[in-house]
């Protein structure tokens, strides 16, 4: 089922837009795990093939623009998430006896598949590495103060417990770009979600809120 944005943010859409020089962006963790993880492509499912090339060539692009890209440590958290499920998935769907259920997370996984466990660890270590070499990282610090501003942005943008501090310390840099996938970031108002969902791109075109640069 489509999921019904309400767009507040400028959204671009990648595929037709050439990064700059002069563009500072924040790279959400969804496109990290598609341009950094070597086994991306094997969890990819349609539709979601596009993901493995739009970002990585975009991200790139901006990269070779000279544009600055800035990650969240945020990101670390849910990409170590992304990776072990897409490692167990990849292990479970070749062996069935073992995980008969690839699309539930079995901790049996973490904690009994000693080798398996230590190539997930490695995965993660090696696209982090990527993360860490390619951008600079925007801090944020988780004191009372954000916590107050996370919960405020909380009643009236519909994003997730991660993306409310991701958020805080775009606020706090003042930085206004994001590439994503994550059509979450739509709701958020005086940002620009620079992104190849289809969803979105469609909201955003029939709102008014898609924009060419």
């Amino acid at each position: 089922m489509a999921i019904n944005y309400t767009v507040q943010a400028e959204v671009v859409d990648i595929s037709a837009d050439a990064p700059r020089a002069e563009d500072v962006f924040l790279v959400d963790t969804n496109v990290w795990y598609w341009l950094t993880y070597s086994r991306a492509s094997q969890s990819a499912r349609p539709p979601a093939y596009y993901q493995t090339s739009n970002y990585p060539n975009y991200t790139n692009a901006a990269l070779g623009a000279g544009a600055r890209i800035f990650q969240s440590g945020l990101s670390l958290a849910e990409l170590t998430h992304l990776i072990e499920k897409a490692e167990y998935e990849i292990f479970a769907q070749a062996n069935p006896a073992i995980f008969p259920n690839p699309n539930k997370f079995d901790k049996n996984f973490r904690h009994d598949r000693t080798h398996e466990r230590r190539q997930a660890v490695s995965e993660i270590e090696a696209a982090w590495a990527q993360v860490a070499s390619l951008a600079e990282q925007l801090t944020v610090t988780i004191d009372s103060p954000t916590v107050t501003a996370a919960l405020n942005r909380l009643q009236t943008e519909k994003v997730d417990g991660y993306d409310l501090f991701i958020l805080e310390s775009m606020r706090n840099h003042g930085v206004v770009q994001v590439i994503t996938d994550d059509g979450d970031f739509v709701a958020v108002p005086g940002i620009q979600a620079f992104t190849a969902n289809r969803n979105v791109i469609q909201a955003a075109r029939a709102q008014g809120r898609l924009i060419t640069r």
